[in-house]
Parts: C-alpha cells; structure tokens; sequence
C-alpha cells in the first residue's frame, strides 16, 4: 500500500473525488504551496489499481514542486489523476464534475493538460472552475503545451551536447525517441531541423505512421527495449515513466539521456548508476519545464513569445545544474534536487515576513 504519511513524501494535501453519477474517481495530489498555487496537469489513465493512481500521483505532484521551482515560477506542485480509460470513460458531465472538485480547493490546486487530456477537455473543467490553464486560444488559453514541452526539451539536449562534445549541437547525432505522441512528435521535428539522424518507437501504431508522414527519414524500431540496446548517442524518454530501471541502465549504448517524460528514474539510485556508468542525465522534471511556463504565462495574458523566451532559459538551467553537479561531485538529478530545494526553502521562507 502506497503510504501518504511516510517519511520523506511531504505532501501537504491529498484529495480523493468521487462522483457516482459520472463515474468520476480521481485523486488531487498537493506537495507543496511553498512557493505559490500548486500547479500540474491532470492525467486520464486506466490505472491497474487505486493504489497504482496514488502512487502515481504522488510521485507526479512533487516532480511538479521541484519543475516549477528549477523553472523559477511561483507555483507550487500539484497534480491530478482521473483513474479510467479516456476512449471510453471521459465525457463532459464527468470533466465538469472534476472541475468542480478543482474548484473546491479555492485556488490551491490549478490544472492543465496532461496525458490523456487535451485543449478541449480544460474547456470544459473551466466551465466549471476558474483554476484551469492550458485552454483553447478561442476560450483565452494558451492551446497546446506540447509546443514548448518539446522545445524546452530540445534545450535541454542542446545543453547535454554541450556538456558531453563540447558544442551544443546535435547536428549528425543519434537521438533515440521513444514515445511519438503529444510531445515526442513535435521533438522530433526540432532534430531533424537540427541535422539529427532519429530513431523512433511507440505503443501506437498510428503515433508512427504520423511521424512518419512528416518526417520520412526517421527510423523505427520495434519496441522500447529493441531502442535502448540500440547504439545511441541520445536516448529520449518521452512517454510514461519508470524507464530507466536497474536492468534498463545497464542495457543503454548512450552518452546521455533527455527526454520529456516525468519521474523517469524508477528510484533515486537510478541516476548514480547512470553517473557511474558515464552517461549523462538530464533531469526529466528539469528539461521539460516548457509546457508548465507556458501554462503559467498563461495565468497572466499569454504572449507565445515571451513564453518560448522564458523556455529557453532551460539551455542556461540546465548547464548550472551539470556545473553544480561537478563541483559537488554528485550526480545531475542530485544538483537539480539541491537547487529546487533551495529555492523552495528560501523564497518560501519570506512568507513569515507579514505583509498586509
């Protein structure tokens, strides 16, 4: 059983929603206001179990804490997870109930997209909270977060490059992408732009045939585990997470690992068998901060080019992170946790100063 009281989960607030007539059962995970509203995406997913939704959101809302800290916003983490199949479970009267859940929190919690989530469906939870971003630009949202995931993403690799070749530039690099979808497919975009050559693969057979459609020089492999044996000089993880495991660490053929999936080390002793072994690893939470800048920009009139500008200071964030990371003689997912915390522990400090 997932505990939400043990030590080290810290998370201030966790609120289970239920509503019989829609068929709504979903969890809001809080970790921390330390720093502002809790913010994070809601995820649609046919979860194996209730607890495996826990688990989840857990882990997920305090990735968020420390994304939104690295990313210099005053947010804090928070997540959702709506436990069903969105192919057959999503309809409108039970994204309406969710957000009037959302709305109950009175604005410690606001929502955006995630996986199984879209544009739309945030249109619909608005009518029922005010806490809502990542809407249509037709309903004074953003759109799609996808946009700067990926270019966020993108820095991210260029950053790595750097550290590792000396240029950040993958021109005539191996990038190994694993997942097309939302994110993914947009990545790939970028390194083709790039020079890149890439290698590709997912669970859905249309994710890459659309790839394939747009770019017709990529290569596709069979599956997750036929990509990280293959040769690489990048392997990006860009769908679920839990995939650098203690068995799939020792199978990689990579010089370093960047992708745009959340909580991808399955526990924190994954990023020092990464270090051991040479292969650098950008922090997930780290790198794909783009689409939560976007969300939050959207909070305060969205203007795209002020977002993607903010976006690409995670080329410069993710270079101090791998600077701390060496001076301290640790790994990058340790610096990156150390520059979080100490963010959250010293702006959230000033809220003991009385203001009124």
């Amino acid at each position: 059983m997932t505990e939400v009281f043990g030590q080290g989960t810290g998370h201030e607030q966790v609120v289970f929603c239920q509503d019989q007539a829609t068929g709504l059962k979903a969890i809001i995970g809080i970790y921390s206001t330390a720093l502002g509203p809790s913010l994070g995406g809601t995820r649609f997913y046919p979860y194996a179990s209730e607890d495996a939704a826990l688990a989840d959101v857990l882990a997920l809302s305090k990735g968020m804490a420390y994304k939104n800290a690295l990313a210099g916003l005053d947010l804090g983490g928070g997540k959702a997870v709506i436990i069903g199949d969105p192919q057959k479970h999503k309809t409108e009267a039970l994204l309406r109930a969710f957000g009037r859940f959302v709305q109950s929190l009175g604005g410690r919690y606001i929502t955006a997209c995630d996986v199984g989530t879209y544009v739309q469906d945030m249109d619909i939870v608005a009518r029922e909270s005010e806490f809502v971003t990542g809407r249509s630009p037709e309903n004074g949202g953003a759109g799609d977060s996808s946009v700067l995931t990926a270019f966020g993403t993108y820095q991210g690799m260029r950053a790595s490059a750097d550290a590792v070749w000396g240029v950040p530039d993958l021109a005539g690099r191996k990038v190994g992408v694993a997942g097309v979808g939302k994110v993914g497919h947009i990545l790939v975009g970028h390194l083709i732009e790039a020079g890149a050559q890439v290698v590709i693969t997912d669970v859905s057979p249309a994710a890459i045939e659309r790839t394939r459609a747009a770019y017709p020089g990529v290569e596709v492999v069979e599956d997750l585990d036929t990509l990280i044996r293959t040769e690489l000089d990048v392997f990006a993880p860009c769908a679920l997470g839990g995939v650098l495991t203690d068995e799939t660490v020792g199978l990689l053929r990579s010089k370093i690992v960047c992708g745009a999936a959340n909580n991808q080390l399955a526990h924190p002793g994954v990023g020092k068998q990464l270090d051991d072994r040479g292969i650098l690893f950008a922090p997930d939470y780290l790198v794909n901060a783009g689409g939560v800048i976007q969300v939050d920009d959207e909070r305060h009139g969205f203007d795209f080019a002020r977002a993607k500008r903010k976006t690409t200071a995670i080329f410069d964030t993710t270079k101090e992170v791998f600077a701390l990371a060496k001076a301290d003689g640790v790994p990058p997912a340790t610096a990156a946790d150390r520059l979080a915390e100490r963010r959250m522990a010293e702006v959230g400090g000033l809220r003991s100063i009385l203001t009124v």
